[in-house]
C-alpha cells in the first residue's frame, strides 16, 4: 500500500507549515545560548528596581533594532515593546518578560555578582535580581533573536513586551505595577495571546510546569486598626485592651480558613505580618494597628474571605467594647491560565520539554501580575526550571532572598518552549 503524502495536514490543529520553524528554532537557539547567559550575567550585575530599568530598558532596545524589530520606548515608564512583523498574515502573538529587581543584598559568590546599593524606604540596601528577571529578559532577548532570523516564515506578528515594576512601586501612599500599567497604554489592544514564562530555583532544569485556571493567587493588602481606651496597665479595667482585642481578632481570622473557605476547592491565605501598639510596659495603648496580606483564587472566594475579615473584626472589636477600621486594598488579581488555550498548548510544552519533564503544577499562593495581561486577552504562564540537576528544592534557597541562585543550564529551553509557543500558536489560527 503506497503512503499518502499531503503537503500539508494538521496535526493536534497545528499546520506543518509552522511546526516545520521548531528544527531551525532549535538549531539557532544552541547557537546563541551562550550569548544568552552573557547577557543573563550583565544584567544580573548591573540590577535596577522598578521604574529605573534605564540601561537594561537600553540594552533590549538596543537589540531589538540591530534585528530589525519595530521599537517602542517609555512604556509604562521604562517599558520596552518590539514588534516583529512576520512575512504572512496571522495573529498577533506577545511575550512578556519583567525586568526589575529587589532591594535584596546577594550573599551569593559569583563572577557577577551585584555589588549595587541604594536607599530604599530610607535604608540602605543593596539591588539584587532576587526572583529570576534577569533570565526572563535574557531568555526573551534570545527569542526576538531566534524569531528573527525567520520572520519571512511567520504566519503573524510577535510582540514582545519588556516590563517594568511587575513587583510593584509604592511610592507616596499609591501602588502600582508595570503590567497593570503597560495594559492602560493600550499594549493587548493588537494582541490574540499572550505568553510568559517564570523560572524556578526550587524546580529542577529541564522542567515545566503548568496550571490550568486560575494558577496564582490574588493578593491585597490588609490594614486593621482596633481603637480602644487608653488606661494605667495597672489598671485594665479602666480602659478597653486593644492589644488583648487585637489578639482575638488575628485568632479568629484564621477560622476562615478552616471554616468559611471550601478548601477543596481552592486554597486561600489570611496572614497577619506586623502588628503594632504601645509605647511602655505599663501603659495600655490606645490604639493598634496591624497589616497582613490576603491570597485568594477567583472572585467570589475573593468577595467571601474579605466579607469575613470586616465581619470577624469589626464584631470582635464590639463585643470588647473597641472599634475595629478594615481596610483592605487589591493588588494583583488572579493569575488564570485560559483553559482552551492551555489545552491545545501541552502538546507544545511536551514537545519542547519532552512529556516526561512536564507536569501539572499545585495552585501558587504567590502572585504574579501577568494577570493584568490575563484579563485583557488569553494568556498561559508557566514555571520554567531553575535548580541544578539532582538538587534537592527543600533545601534549595527560595526567591526573594540574599542566597536566591538560578542555573543557567535551563535558558535553552526557555527560548525554545516561548518560541514553539509562537509558531504553534500561529498554525493553530488556520
Amino acid at each position: 500500500m503506497k503512503k499518502l503524502i499531503l503537503p500539508l495536514f494538521l496535526v493536534s490543529g497545528i499546520t506543518v507549515g509552522q511546526t516545520k520553524l521548531k528544527p531551525a528554532i532549535d538549531k539557532q537557539a544552541a547557537a546563541i545560548e551562550t550569548k544568552v547567559i552573557e547577557w543573563r550575567r550583565d544584567i544580573h550585575k548591573n540590577p535596577e528596581l522598578g521604574n529605573n530599568e534605564i540601561r537594561t530598558a537600553k540594552m533590549i532596545a538596543d537589540h531589538l533594532r540591530s534585528l530589525g524589530i519595530e521599537v517602542t520606548e517609555g512604556v509604562a515608564v521604562t517599558g520596552v515593546v518590539g514588534v516583529l512583523k512576520g512575512g504572512k498574515p496571522g495573529p498577533t502573538v506577545a511575550l512578556r518578560a519583567d525586568m526589575d529587581a529587589l532591594p535584596v543584598t546577594e550573599r551569593v559568590d559569583l563572577p557577577f555578582k551585584s555589588t549595587v546599593t541604594t536607599t530604599y524606604n530610607g535604608q540602605q540596601t543593596g539591588v539584587m535580581h532576587a526572583c529570576g528577571h534577569d533570565t526572563h529578559v535574557a531568555i526573551l532577548m534570545g527569542v526576538a533573536e531566534v524569531l528573527a532570523g525567520m520572520k519571512n516564515e511567520l504566519q503573524g506578528n510577535v510582540k514582545f513586551i519588556f516590563q517594568p515594576a511587575e513587583e510593584g512601586i509604592y511610592q507616596d501612599g499609591v501602588t502600582s505595577w508595570g503590567a497593570k500599567q503597560m495594559v492602560e497604554e493600550g499594549v493587548m489592544k493588537d494582541v490574540d495571546a499572550i505568553f510568559g514564562l517564570h523560572i524556578s530555583s526550587q524546580t529542577e532544569v529541564g522542567k515545566i510546569g503548568y496550571r490550568s485556571g486560575p494558577a496564582q493567587a490574588a493578593v491585597d493588602n490588609l490594614e486593621i486598626i482596633v481603637h480602644g481606651t487608653q488606661a494605667h496597665g495597672a489598671s485594665p479595667w479602666s480602659g478597653v485592651d486593644p492589644i488583648v482585642t487585637s489578639s482575638q481578632i488575628i485568632t479568629g481570622l484564621q477560622t476562615i480558613l478552616s471554616r468559611s473557605v471550601n478548601v477543596t476547592q481552592n486554597p486561600a491565605v489570611v496572614t497577619v505580618g506586623a502588628i503594632h501598639g504601645g509605647i511602655r510596659h505599663n501603659i495600655i495603648p490606645e490604639k493598634v494597628e496591624m497589616i497582613g496580606t490576603i491570597r485568594t483564587f477567583g472572585e467570589d472566594q475573593q468577595i467571601l474571605v474579605h466579607k469575613r475579615i470586616t465581619e470577624i473584626a469589626t464584631n470582635i472589636a464590639e463585643s470588647a467594647g473597641a472599634r475595629a477600621e478594615v481596610n483592605i486594598t487589591k493588588l494583583y488579581p488572579t493569575t488564570v491560565n485560559d483553559p482552551d488555550l492551555t489545552a491545545k498548548m501541552v502538546a507544545t510544552l511536551e514537545s519542547a520539554a519532552g512529556k516526561e519533564n512536564v507536569r501539572v503544577n499545585p495552585p501558587v499562593t504567590g502572585a504574579e501580575d501577568f494577570s493584568f495581561y490575563q484579563r485583557e486577552k488569553p494568556g498561559l504562564f508557566i514555571g520554567l526550571g531553575g535548580m541544578k540537576k539532582g538538587g534537592d528544592p527543600t533545601k534549595t534557597p527560595s526567591h526573594h532572598t540574599p542566597d536566591f541562585y538560578i542555573d543557567e543550564g535551563g535558558f535553552l529551553l526557555g527560548m525554545r518552549v516561548l518560541s514553539y509557543f509562537v509558531v504553534d500558536y500561529m498554525g493553530m489560527q488556520k
